[in-house]
C-alpha cells in the first residue's frame, strides 16, 4: 500500500503541475506577465507569481473534479504557507514592495474554463 500511496501522491502532483500550466498560461491570456512558478522554500509555497499593471497577484492553483471542489480548497495553513512563501520572495524583490500585493485563487477542472478569483487568499504580508 505504500507503494499505492506514492503512486496516488505521484499522480496528484502531475496533475497539480499540468494545472499550474493551464494556471500560467490562463494568466498570460489575461496578460498577466508570469514572475516564478513554484516558487518554494521550507516553510511554504506559492504556485504562480504574476504582474499585470502595479499589482504583484500570489497565485494558488487548485486543480479538482469540479469548480467548486476546487474554490474551496484553499485552507488556513495553506494561506500562511502562501504568506510566508510571499514575505521571502518580497524580501528578494524590493523593487515589488510598493506595489498592489494580493493573494489570488484559480481553480481548474476538466472541461471548464478555469476561474480566476482575484484576492481569494488573505495573504499576511507586513
Amino acid at each position: 500500500s505504500e507503494m499505492c500511496l506514492r503512486d496516488s501522491r505521484n499522480s496528484a502532483r502531475i496533475f497539480g503541475l499540468r494545472g499550474e500550466t493551464v494556471g500560467a498560461a490562463f494568466l498570460q491570456l489575461k496578460l498577466y506577465r508570469i514572475l516564478a512558478r513554484s516558487y518554494r522554500i521550507r516553510e511554504g509555497e506559492i504556485d504562480i507569481i504574476a504582474a499585470r499593471g502595479d499589482t504583484i497577484a500570489f497565485v494558488e492553483v487548485k486543480a479538482r473534479p469540479t469548480l467548486d471542489e476546487a474554490a474551496v480548497a484553499i485552507s488556513l495553513t495553506k494561506q500562511e504557507r502562501m504568506s510566508r512563501a510571499a514575505r521571502h520572495w518580497l524580501a528578494r524583490n524590493p523593487w515589488a514592495a510598493n506595489r498592489t500585493l494580493r493573494g489570488d485563487g484559480l481553480f481548474i477542472a476538466p472541461f471548464r474554463l478555469p476561474r480566476h478569483v482575484p484576492a481569494a487568499v488573505e495573504l499576511q504580508i507586513d
